[in-house]
């Protein structure tokens, strides 16, 4: 399941991270790519470890983290460390996959969605879509900067090149308390549900409750 989701960033927060982000030293991304897809990367990335990168990972994690629509579809168990990416001058990351097994804080996590938070807004760059192939077709994404692209880990996907201007975005991996993609899904069905219900409906309310509450019980790892 690929999801949008907006306003993860306010227009204020992406102001904010955009200036913080460009006093931060940058290297050759593919310092951290696996071998595979190290043949088909050419970007920059931050360094978040220093104290001004700290500080701005730390921000960007708390407001990813917060947001209501991203808990309800991943479920989220373990969070990858944040990269922050910034493409141009023709730069792109071709087609790949994401590593399964990470490494992140000194614990290996498995990795089951990822995540491209956009900082740049669109019409700053030109290319730089986000690409993945599903069975349903191609998806493209290229949305509002503090806008969210939720998928799966295992989608072919590449970031197309940026031929003017430079895109900046966030990047992350999540290993999800469900594993299962299509239990999620029934999940993040039923929570939508019973978030639409109208006031006075709280015995329905409970028993939604109760069915979520059972399904997590049986399905979380």
């Amino acid at each position: 399941m690929f999801l949008t989701i907006p306003g993860i960033l306010s227009k204020t927060d992406v102001k904010r991270v955009l200036e913080k982000a460009g006093a931060l030293d940058w290297r050759d991304g593919r310092e951290t790519a696996g071998r595979t897809a190290r043949a088909v990367k050419s970007n920059l990335q931050a360094d978040l470890k220093s104290e001004a990168g700290q500080g701005l990972h730390d921000f960007l994690m708390s407001a990813i983290s917060a947001d209501a629509t991203m808990k309800a579809m991943a479920r989220p168990k373990r969070y990858s460390r944040l990269l922050l990416s910034r493409t141009e001058g023709g730069g792109h990351y071709g087609f790949h996959v994401d590593n399964a097994l990470m490494s992140t804080d000194g614990r290996q996590m498995r990795t089951d969605l990822s995540f491209t938070l956009f900082l740049s807004a669109p019409e700053t760059y030109e290319g730089g879509e986000l690409h993945l192939l599903t069975a349903a077709g191609d998806f493209m994404a290229k949305p509002e900067a503090g806008t969210m692209i939720l998928y799966p880990s295992g989608a072919i996907h590449q970031v197309k090149p940026v031929t003017k201007g430079s895109r900046i975005a966030c990047v992350g991996w999540i290993e999800s308390r469900i594993q299962r993609a299509d239990q999620r899904e029934i999940l993040f069905d039923l929570e939508s549900t019973r978030a639409a219900l109208p006031k006075g409906t709280r015995e329905q309310k409970l028993i939604l409750d109760k069915t979520i509450s059972n399904l997590i019980r049986m399905w979380a790892s």
